[in-house]
């Protein structure tokens, strides 16, 4: 029932509490109520009630304004803590235009002063509405959250009650500070980058999205000054429907201006062999008009290791396809029903099967869970065949020819899962962790051709072809990469290349040999500029010393120039004289190049840009997956720009806050395919 306003008592008691301010007492009948003047809710306004109530709803109004609710708060407290004296109360400007019915607090003009700065007293607190508006910018950006939250009601509440002097401002203006925040945050990351003393590597990945748009992110990989391997997003690029190769180079030229690392650039890793070499080679003329790549750019294309891995998987999955179907079919028979899951059960049992796997079946979007599904059903073979026999509804049996690939197969599959799970759960992947790995599938392959059964040495075939061609260009900057490793040195590329190489292995031996000295030389030149005092842009070597008074300078220069010869020859061949290093599992090579750097000044700067090197573009999460990278619908909803300041900033986010990883950044963007 409502309750008419002339029935509004016209004598009432005098209301000393601040929260009448914003509730009419009327009265119908002998019950008192207070009504709010924002949402006009009923609650109680006998006395007897008090005005904790009242004040209770006032803070969770959802329809008043942004009003000074400090008052409210301090007079609370002061029942508590008699000491603490009531704060002038502030009104907004729409709640002064209310009607003469309702009692007007006053406005006094420091209070407006206070408003029009944002900073409000309460108590002993301050609020700043900028701050604010930045935090929640901030945290919006490192959790990945949507711009649309705030927005929510949920949001809103929650907000309200813990801060109600916290204006609200719409997804847009949020998305402003989103891009303040990344333009702030950019220009740190260009200081840093550009303050380092070593190169930095780019690693290139392709993305898309469920409408079939297409990315291209860069990410840079570096080693800093304390020799702690770092990676930052350099740029999130939304690439136009019709780009051409000669678009993908320009792009990736202009942000490689951008950030002014045209000049630092060591190599960049591409995703897979596939990707053009023509674009590889615009970049490196374009780099090399400016600055003469290192060792005649030997060691600038790389590609992904994980991901040749993956084409070579997915050549046996595609081989093995009619019979992982059957596989399959059996599986899904046996769970069919309890009853038939039962009898095989028994089957398994009376034959011995000692197995304690369950049969499951895989996900078709993960390839080691096809493996893991072919291996337990093998361990069943024999209870399958007894069951092939005795049950006439069983018809996806396999014959002994499809269990021999069906076995062989999955040995292959075996050794790409152990060696993905070494690649991907790396925390720490520097270059010289994949040369023993990839030799091994390397010698694998070979073997696999040799295979009298012409299904399976067909297959090997097409694997070994993707693979070789991976192999022809990474395999320099592989070997170097372990050579700089003081466990190995030039001992692990002669045990590997005497197994794949045969008869010819020395002459490859002396390839990997005059490669890395080549690449020597080019660091013991930059190191001689250094010294003239013109060096190289992304030198790793101190600048020479500006004392105009010291006099013996020439003699410095002399006594350099007469012994650089014998000393850069003398830097890489005691590295490589020296005994191995014992391996162990604590071993840290970053951590023995920072001690010994001071032993080896100019290979250690070498070994810098070397372990830097990405030698896999693949995220953990999706070491196993079948499709590529997918940025989920809402992100790619967003504008380019935007897109790019919400991935690239809470990448740096993540960094700052120490709880990163290696594909942190860019994990929460990936929809599941």
């Amino acid at each position: 029932m409502e309750v008419s306003n002339e029935l509004a008592i016209k004598k009432p008691k005098r209301l000393t509490s601040v929260v009448w301010n914003h509730f009419q007492r009327i009265r119908k009948a002998d019950v008192c109520y207070a009504v709010c003047v924002h949402c006009d809710k009923k609650l109680s306004g006998s006395s007897n009630s008090g005005t904790t109530h009242l004040r209770n709803h006032l803070l969770r109004c959802l329809k008043r304004s942004n009003y000074d609710v400090s008052q409210l708060l301090v007079a609370k407290k002061k029942k508590k803590d008699t000491s603490l004296s009531l704060a002038n109360v502030n009104v907004s400007y729409d709640e002064a235009q209310r009607k003469d019915e309702y009692i007007k607090p006053a406005v006094t003009k420091s209070d407006l002063e206070l408003r029009k700065d944002e900073v409000i007293s309460l108590g002993s607190c301050r609020f700043d509405q900028e701050r604010s508006r930045l935090d929640l910018a901030r945290m919006i950006i490192l959790h990945g959250y949507p711009l649309t939250m705030v927005e929510h009601v949920g949001f809103k509440i929650f907000v309200k009650n813990l801060q109600p002097l916290f204006e609200f401002v719409p997804n847009s203006s949020i998305e402003v500070s989103c891009m303040e925040f990344y333009l702030k945050e950019k220009q740190k990351v260009y200081e840093m980058i550009n303050r380092l003393h070593g190169r930095i590597n780019l690693a290139i990945e392709m993305w898309s999205s469920p409408e079939n748009a297409e990315y291209m992110c860069l990410i840079a990989h570096y080693i800093d000054e304390d020799w702690k391997l770092q990676q930052k997003i350099l740029n999130f690029v939304t690439l136009d429907s019709s780009h051409t190769e000669d678009v993908l180079s320009e792009v990736i030229i202009n942000c490689l201006m951008e950030w002014d690392v045209e000049c630092k650039l060591f190599a960049m890793t591409f995703d897979d062999c596939s990707a053009d070499d023509d674009i590889v080679l615009r970049i490196k003329d374009r780099i090399s008009q400016n600055r003469p790549l290192l060792s005649n750019g030997q060691l600038f294309d790389v590609r992904s290791a994980m991901h040749v891995l993956n084409l070579i998987v997915q050549d046996a999955m595609e081989t093995l396809r009619e019979v992982t179907e059957k596989v399959r079919a059996s599986v899904s028979y046996v769970k069919s029903s309890q009853v038939i899951q039962g009898k095989f059960n028994d089957i398994a049992q009376q034959i011995g099967i000692s197995s304690q796997r369950n049969l499951v079946l895989d996900s078709s979007a993960r390839w080691n869970s096809t493996c893991f599904m072919l291996e337990t059903v093998i361990g069943y073979k024999s209870a399958f065949c007894f069951l092939q026999e005795h049950d006439p509804a069983y018809t996806s049996a396999l014959s002994d020819i499809e269990w021999e690939w069906a076995r062989s197969i999955t040995g292959y599959l075996k050794l790409f899962v152990e060696i993905t799970n070494i690649f991907s759960g790396d925390k720490c992947p520097t270059a010289n962790r994949y040369f023993p790995e990839i030799c091994d599938v390397h010698i694998q392959l070979i073997e696999w051709c040799k295979n009298p059964d012409d299904f399976l040495s067909s297959m090997a075939s097409k694997m070994k072809a993707k693979f070789d061609k991976y192999w022809s260009k990474c395999s320099l900057a592989l070997a170097v990469a372990a050579i700089l490793d003081p466990r190995f040195k030039m001992k692990l590329v002669e045990y590997y290349y005497s197994q794949i190489y045969g008869s010819t292995a020395l002459d490859r031996i002396k390839e990997v040999s005059d490669g890395i000295k080549e690449l020597f030389n080019a660091y013991s030149i930059c190191s001689t500029l250094v010294d003239q005092g013109s060096a190289l842009p992304g030198s790793s070597l101190p600048s020479a010393s500006t004392d105009s008074r010291d006099r013996l300078k020439g003699f410095d220069k002399f006594l350099y120039e007469s012994s650089q010869s014998q000393s850069a020859i003398s830097d890489l061949d005691k590295y490589l004289e020296e005994p191995v290093f014992p391996r162990n599992c604590d071993f840290n090579i970053l951590n023995w190049w920072k001690v010994h750097t001071p032993r080896y000044p100019i290979l250690s700067m070498m070994a810098r840009d070397i372990l830097g090197t990405p030698m896999s573009t693949v995220s953990p999460e999706l070491a196993f997956g079948v499709g590529g990278r997918v940025l989920d619908s809402y992100r790619s909803s967003l504008n380019p720009g935007t897109l790019q300041a919400l991935i690239c900033t809470r990448d740096w986010l993540q960094v700052e806050s120490e709880d990163h990883n290696s594909s942190s950044a860019l994990a929460l963007y990936v929809e599941a395919n």
